[in-house]
């Protein structure tokens, strides 16, 4: 596991990602990726696809990924959602972050984007009664056996 974020950071993290899912049918995940081999948006189309995340019933899952060492992100959002924004969203939201990952708020960063990214989910992917979390909300790293 990488040891990136304080327990606490995570927990306000996984908050974020439930309080933006309880808002919409669309899914939010952040990954955290160690030694990758690609650069950050190869390396996050390749692990939204471990991830599962094209499965999502309405296609409107959304991946953050972080590479430390690399010292880079890249978000990216499944092809329900991307029809849907405006095509300079993803990079407003990368703009957001990068913002704070420049004054080290990593964590502040990320509840930023992921609250931008719920309220966008949102208006395109309403919650409904019947919506069932797809998508595991916690924090998700290069360890982890199911994208290893």
């Amino acid at each position: 596991m990488i040891n990136f974020f304080k327990p606490e950071e995570e927990q306000l993290i996984i908050s974020a990602i439930r309080k933006a899912e309880s808002k919409t049918s669309g899914e939010i995940r952040v990954h955290l990726e160690k030694d990758p081999n690609n650069a950050a948006l190869k390396e996050a189309k390749r692990v939204f696809r471990r991830l599962g995340m094209h499965k999502t019933e309405n296609r409107n899952g959304v991946l953050i990924i972080l590479l430390p060492q690399k010292k880079t992100f890249a978000i990216i959002g499944d092809e329900g959602i991307d029809q849907r924004v405006d095509a300079d969203f993803w990079d407003s939201e990368r703009d957001l972050m990068q913002g704070y990952f420049r004054e080290g708020q990593f964590c502040a960063g990320l509840v930023a984007a992921i609250d931008k990214i719920g309220e966008k989910l949102k208006l395109f992917f309403p919650y409904e009664e019947d919506d069932i979390n797809e998508l595991p909300d916690d924090i998700s790293y290069s360890s982890d056996r199911n994208i290893t």
